[in-house]
């Protein structure tokens, strides 16, 4: 049976908030991954969230509910109102069965910060009583350290539970910085809080289609090094063999880099075909199977064609790297303009739209040059563009199913209710 996760918060979608987007992006990679899904805030609404979760609205955990924020006033002057035993009651009446059947219980803010400050000593209550299982508070923001809170928190119940330590409680920041005010604030050594960074969903950012992304992870997109894009249909004026052995001496250099040919031979002329089956055994030859792969033969469908459309071939274009023309001639050489629109670094022989238009803006390349020439000249390029060193670092350790899987998806496997 899927495990049962919780995942708790003063508000979710549609309210816009950094700790709610998160959230957003946290539960369908949960969903994808087996678990079952439940989300509890005191605002939001279920046909916000994602298809799959479950959402339970308890008013009472919004920071913002009119009882909790005339509470807050007082507490942020250092005086306990009298109904805060109520409302902490209230809250833990309500969360306790709704909680109970749950493996994990994730609490995004709710025990590093001031807001909702009933919420926080029901949920410690309910982890004394051991009613919570796999426990884990997720630390975005910290009022103790935060120089606009700090004053707003004072010594003293119920404020305290803020800065006091559990054994019982998974710690989670989501940066070192905040690591290390959260370990100087409760008093304990750093690997008592584990680091899991934010990420970027690349889907939305760079405007990907479904066929697109299920394309991307066909091709090895994501784990690549160096995304060399060839737009181009294949034929002998294109010099793809060219192409290919520059990718076999940037293998020698990088364990990673990923050559995409996006056209289509021509089935209905035997000398493109005749072509196109000498690549395939030129890759062989040269190792680089997984790092030149045609769009032709990367369809859904094993063994059939598949030819992409205009769209399809911009968002390649925005998720490369860099362009890669070695054509023996063209005419004009549009790829290069397509390039420079979308902010690609172009590597090209010298054909019109290369030297004419691109001048010095582009690399180009002699007919002579060798593909360890050219190779270099990209290396070159790779290693001391801090654009696209970022970009490879985002790409392949910080997009959501990235950190999911290398972090999040541990946690929740391994996690037994502490770090004890």
């Amino acid at each position: 049976m899927a495990s049962k996760i919780a995942i708790l918060h003063y508000s979710v979608a549609p309210v816009v908030g950094g700790v709610e987007s998160v959230i957003q992006a946290h539960a369908p990679l949960m969903l994808k991954a087996g678990k079952q899904v439940s989300l509890f805030a005191g605002r939001g609404e279920q046909k916000a969230l994602p298809e799959g979760t479950l959402f339970k609205l308890i008013p009472q955990m919004d920071s913002q509910h009119p009882l909790i924020a005339r509470a807050s006033l007082e507490l942020e002057q250092g005086r306990v109102p009298a109904e805060f035993e109520d409302l902490a009651a209230s809250l833990e009446r309500r969360l306790e069965p709704a909680l109970a059947p749950f493996e994990h219980v994730i609490a995004h803010n709710l025990f590093t910060t001031h807001f909702n400050l009933p919420l926080t000593i029901a949920l410690c209550r309910l982890l004394d009583k051991g009613s919570l299982h796999g426990f884990i508070a997720w630390c975005h923001d910290i009022s103790w350290t935060s120089p606009t809170s700090r004053s707003k928190v004072h010594s003293g119940f119920p404020w305290d539970s803020l800065r006091t330590y559990r054994p019982d409680i998974m710690y989670v920041t989501v940066s070192q910085a905040r690591q290390n005010e959260l370990a100087g604030l409760l008093d304990v050594p750093l690997e008592r809080i584990k680091v899991i960074y934010n990420g970027v969903e690349p889907n939305t950012l760079l405007g990907l289609s479904s066929e697109g992304e299920e394309l991307l992870n066909r091709l090895g997109w994501w784990q690549s090094d160096l995304v060399l894009l060839l737009p181009v249909r294949v034929t002998r004026a294109k010099k793809i063999e060219f192409a290919f052995q520059v990718v076999a001496a940037l293998k020698t250099h990088r364990s990673r880099p990923l050559l995409v040919v996006t056209g289509p031979p021509d089935p209905h002329v035997p000398s493109s075909m005749d072509y196109f089956r000498s690549l395939q055994d030129l890759r062989r030859r040269l190792q680089i199977e997984k790092e030149t792969r045609f769009v032709y033969d990367a369809g859904p469908e094993i063994g059939e064609p598949f030819i992409i459309s205009a769209q399809l071939v911009g968002e390649l274009y925005r998720v490369s790297d860099a362009l890669l023309m070695p054509s023996d001639h063209e005419g004009f050489g549009m790829p290069v303009l397509e390039a420079g629109l979308t902010g690609l670094p172009v590597f090209s022989s010298l054909f019109p739209s290369s030297h004419e238009i691109g001048g010095k803006d582009v690399f180009t390349f002699a007919e002579s040059d060798s593909p360890e020439k050219v190779a270099g000249l990209i290396e070159s390029w790779a290693a001391s563009s801090p654009v696209h060193r970022f970009r490879r670092r985002v790409r392949q350790g910080y997009t959501w199913q990235a950190l999911f899987d290398r972090d999040i998806l541990p946690l929740l496997n391994g996690h037994g209710g502490g770090m004890d």
